[in-house]
């Protein structure tokens, strides 16, 4: 083997080979009063539901915009909440005061909906594209494509300036790092590059101006044997404590023996969201833990949120990437730092691997102004 082939080899993230992979595309513009004026034919005040004629005929036009390119997984949302998107054998959606969960497998579920309530007036409107079939990722630049088409359409019939529509897109490959134990003897090797380069190779360009993110998030279960390594007084105001600084401390010895100093462990059963942000964030909005990181800036260390009154089903242990984590391959590297920190913590806390699951999600997201 050639010392270029040994190189891009050490770079490359050999994952199970019932690894998932999900990708999904957020566009989403501010409702002004403008907008409204210009459909003033679908609003009045004078109804009980005066937004509801209103969000009907954008969904309308939005549905059948991708008709036109055969996207047949799209959902049209106008209630300020936010979109989160997971694998499942079963389609269904799942609403809280804040979120929207999708659960859908790829390959099998297709569904158009609206989510909208017709007396209240949204700050937003998103329109939500996920992808199907079984080559997602293989596809992501060819979807990404055709729901630019859609969005650029979209913006024309309802005369809504393009730099006013902001485009996300969501990708992640979710595994057991444990798979191997469990009898899952293949694996996929992933360079994974970042979507940038990605595109470009299958000639999809990216504007110059956009904001990237790749991190993982690591989901630990709190078992009853994981308990039992530290005493907990459950008389005491502050009865998990010594669980959480346990597994802190434990977490942050990996996690700087493999060089992975970006990171957080969020303990306190609020569902961690990972943005991009110039400067550094960490904040609670209701149910959510927001955590902002700017990639280009030095890393931020780790970070700790957890309540000591509370015992929290899972802990997610989050670990962001800065440009010293991608190297000319991609993040192959920095996701196998990862997981031999994990199969570290694993070693720390007697995890049995043929039992227990540590569940890995590798996200990459971009982000700009359409």
């Amino acid at each position: 083997m050639s010392i270029i082939r040994k190189r891009s080899a050490a770079h490359k993230a050999y994952l199970p080979g019932n690894v998932r992979d999900n990708q999904y595309i957020l566009a989403e513009f501010t409702l002004t009063d403008e907008m409204l004026q210009r459909f003033s034919g679908k609003y009045s005040a004078l109804k009980p539901q005066p937004y509801y004629d209103f969000y009907q005929q954008l969904s309308t036009i939005f549905f059948q915009l991708t008709e036109e390119v055969e996207l047949n997984n799209c959902q049209f949302i106008a209630n300020d909440k936010l979109a989160r998107v997971r694998f499942s054998q079963e389609m269904h959606q799942w609403q809280t005061n804040q979120q929207i969960l999708f659960y859908y497998n790829p390959e099998s579920h297709q569904l158009k909906k609206s989510f909208f309530d017709g007396s209240k007036r949204a700050k937003k409107v998103c329109l939500l594209f996920l992808a199907t079939g079984s080559e997602i990722r293989v596809n992501a630049a060819r979807f990404h494509s055709r729901v630019s088409q859609v969005v650029q359409k979209f913006c024309e019939k309802i005369q809504l300036d393009k730099s006013d529509m902001r485009l996300r897109d969501h990708q992640h490959l979710t595994y057991d790092l444990f798979a191997k134990n469990k009898g899952c003897t293949t694996t996929q090797p992933h360079k994974l590059r970042e979507i940038k380069k990605r595109y470009a190779s299958q000639d999809v360009q990216l504007p110059t101006y956009h904001s990237a993110m790749s991190y993982a998030v690591v989901t630990l279960n709190i078992s009853n044997k994981l308990l039992q390594q530290v005493e907990i007084d459950s008389h005491s105001q502050d009865p998990y404590n010594p669980l959480y600084t346990y597994l802190t401390d434990i977490f942050t010895m990996a996690a700087k023996h493999y060089n992975l100093n970006n990171g957080a462990l969020i303990a306190n059963g609020l569902v961690p969201i990972v943005r991009y942000s110039i400067h550094e964030i960490v904040s609670r909005v209701g149910e959510l833990q927001m955590l902002g990181y700017n990639p280009e800036q030095s890393p931020c260390g780790i970070i700790s949120k957890w309540r000591a009154g509370e015992l929290a089903d899972s802990i997610h242990l989050i670990f962001v990437a800065t440009p010293e984590n991608n190297s000319e391959y991609g993040f192959g590297q920095f996701l196998n730092q990862i997981e031999q920190a994990m199969q570290l913590m694993a070693i720390e806390l007697e995890i049995e691997p043929s039992k227990e699951e540590l569940m890995v999600r590798f996200h990459q997201h971009i982000a700009y102004n359409f």
